[in-house]
């Protein structure tokens, strides 16, 4: 099977099939999705639907969070990962906002990177969902279910996994793959347990090919 054949197939299987292509994280503009986004990392998007709505109501706009504390912040936030840098890229995210962008979130690549808190993978959640750009971020699921599959042949960071797949995915359709490979990886091609059983990307997956279907009863090993 040729890459060309692979990416044709998984991404096909994903249109006809997949539920959602959609975030899990809850919010209503982009300001509210820069905070939750810059919480989420490293957190589960359930952990911070359950802390973003006290911080959206208190914290409404950029320039009453950019007039808040990190002590401030944090009280909001301490149930979740690394909540001291959080709290801190929060605040000066805010302030950026409202010092360079008249309160408003950006939507330029370069320009989302000068943002304290935001690194590439943020800044291409933000292109991708707030903007509709065709932006492929890259967080742990992704990279692994993209290396299982085959779409990429063992890429070592995030930045090649990118690369590879905006190379290959149709334009129209990168800002969908992204969240297919997020929730596919989240829910079925898990870490530890893959549940190639429940996948329907078995007979295009070079782990189940390589890995899985030989360790089943009657496959050679």
């Amino acid at each position: 099977m040729t890459k060309k054949e692979r990416y044709k197939f998984v991404f096909d299987w994903f249109e006809a099939n997949a539920e959602s292509a959609e975030t899990e994280l809850n919010y209503e503009n982009n300001y509210q999705l820069l905070v939750a986004v810059i919480l989420s990392a490293q957190c589960t998007d359930k952990r911070v639907n359950l802390l973003t709505p006290r911080i959206f109501e208190d914290f409404p706009v950029p320039e009453v969070m950019a007039a808040s504390t990190p002590d401030e912040i944090f009280e909001y936030i301490k149930s979740c990962s690394y909540p001291n840098n959080k709290a801190k890229s929060l605040v000066g995210m805010a302030q950026k906002l409202v010092d360079d962008y008249n309160g408003e979130v950006p939507s330029d690549m370069n320009e989302l990177l000068s943002i304290p808190g935001v690194g590439r993978k943020t800044a291409n959640v933000i292109l991708s969902v707030a903007f509709d750009k065709p932006a492929m971020a890259v967080d742990t699921h992704v990279f692994r279910v993209s290396n299982r599959i085959g779409l990429t042949n063992n890429s070592k960071t995030p930045l090649e996994t990118e690369r590879e797949l905006v190379k290959h995915i149709p334009e129209h359709l990168i800002s969908k793959a992204h969240h297919w490979l997020i929730l596919h990886g989240r829910y079925i091609c898990v870490a530890r347990k893959p549940k190639c059983d429940q996948c329907g990307l078995r007979d295009w997956c070079k782990y189940y090919k390589n890995v899985v279907s030989k360790q089943l009863p009657g496959m050679e090993k």
